[in-house]
């Protein structure tokens, strides 16, 4: 399809050097040097488009109840809809593979990368896989890497949930029956499973370290989850495990930034002040100098709001806007995207300076949403 060329005029741009004044004119689905229609944007911002390297609140589209889930291709489609909304122009689904039930069954897991590859075809954004593996599923690990290969993914990140206190104690773990009904097995069958993963604990790591090695050789990104000290980010480190998501102590960031290893943190957690969980403030981190994305975790709206609560702590908006944009593309190994310049994808989001809303979102040169007076003038011109 050929894309209509573009010149947008009259807003502030943000360019990988800074802030100017200067038309931004798309062409052939790339920013270009100018000419194409030209569409009076004062009063804006125009952004690079947002890389969400993590989000989950896709699961509220494609199962809003429990038991809805006939039909992952019209959920696919509202979340297209929301992320262009809310400026995410790139999305990293982050789809469990666990024990725990639900949605993050291994069926429902292999059934959704299924779907959203029929869809993707259709959609306006660019929606990747995030395949987050329980990494004490012993006997998944070959129908995890099948699954890996066959999709195509990219990314994949290591998680621990099991109430390995509330195990090693003989307690029986919180959440244990709503985990069994959503799993489809009896509460006593589904404690008996988790017990027999946390007695097998001992092989984890050579399986983990095997599996990695598999991984990394075929080009895949890998993270761990929820690093709570320096010993865990280094014991991943030494796997080839260098993506570090949401660590949860201060030492475990400060660790991973000192090695190298890109630190992701919530955008829910800086729109809080604190996380949720009790764990390290991400504002604290990223006024230090630690963080190299924010990403969505479990609200979309959070990434862009965030970058602006950090631009009214103090941190101005040209350098807290990398943290959703280019330094999650870099994460990615995505160079097309993340910056405003010339040849770069014009993935690009017009913000009303007044209200910080999301007027019109471009993928690719493509018109993916546009509201409000914003809409009005790109339809106008």
């Amino acid at each position: 399809m050929d894309l209509p060329e573009l010149e947008l005029t009259g807003a502030r741009v943000l360019r990988p050097d800074g802030w100017d004044d200067g038309p931004v004119a798309m062409g052939g689905g790339r920013i270009s040097g100018g000419g194409g229609r030209q569409v009076d944007l004062s009063g804006c911002l125009i952004l690079p488009g947002i890389v969400d390297l993590h989000g989950d609140a896709f699961e509220r589209h494609l199962a809003p109840r429990r038991g809805a889930m006939t039909d992952l291709g019209a959920g696919f489609a509202a979340l297209d809809a929301e992320l262009a909304a809310q400026g995410i122009t790139t999305a990293v689904l982050a789809q469990f593979y666990s024990y725990e039930g639900g949605m993050r069954r291994p069926d429902f897991a292999e059934r959704m990368v299924d779907a959203l590859a029929v869809a993707r075809p259709g959609l306006l954004t660019d929606m990747r896989l995030q395949l987050r593996f329980e990494t004490h599923m012993l006997d998944d690990y070959d129908r995890v890497q099948a699954l890996i290969d066959r999709a195509g993914i990219g990314y994949v990140v290591y998680n621990d949930h099991l109430p390995h206190d509330a195990l090693a104690a003989g307690k029986k773990p919180p959440r244990l029956t709503g985990q069994a009904l959503k799993s489809r097995r009896s509460p006593e069958a589904h404690l008996a499973l988790m017990q027999d993963m946390h007695a097998r604990r001992d092989q984890v790591p050579a399986a983990l370290a095997a599996l990695s090695e598999r991984l990394l050789a075929k080009g895949v990104l890998l993270g761990s989850h929820d690093d709570a000290t320096p010993e865990v980010r280094a014991g991943f480190r030494e796997m080839g495990v260098r993506i570090a998501e949401f660590p949860e102590t201060r030492d475990a960031a400060q660790a991973a930034k000192d090695a190298g290893d890109p630190v992701i943190l919530g955008a829910p957690n800086v729109m809080r002040g604190a996380s949720h969980a009790g764990n390290v403030s991400a504002i604290e981190l990223i006024l230090d100098g630690i963080g190299d994305a924010l990403v969505s975790d479990y609200h979309y709206p959070a990434p862009l709001r965030a970058a602006f609560a950090l631009g009214d702590r103090g941190l101005p908006l040209e350098h807290a806007w990398p943290l959703v944009s280019a330094g999650p593309a870099a994460i990615l190994g995505l160079d097309d995207r993340g910056q405003l310049a010339p040849g770069k994808r014009a993935d690009l989001i017009v913000v009303d300076s007044a209200n910080r809303r999301v007027g019109a979102t471009f993928v690719a040169g493509r018109l993916a949403f546009a509201a409000g007076r914003i809409g009005h003038q790109l339809m106008q011109g």
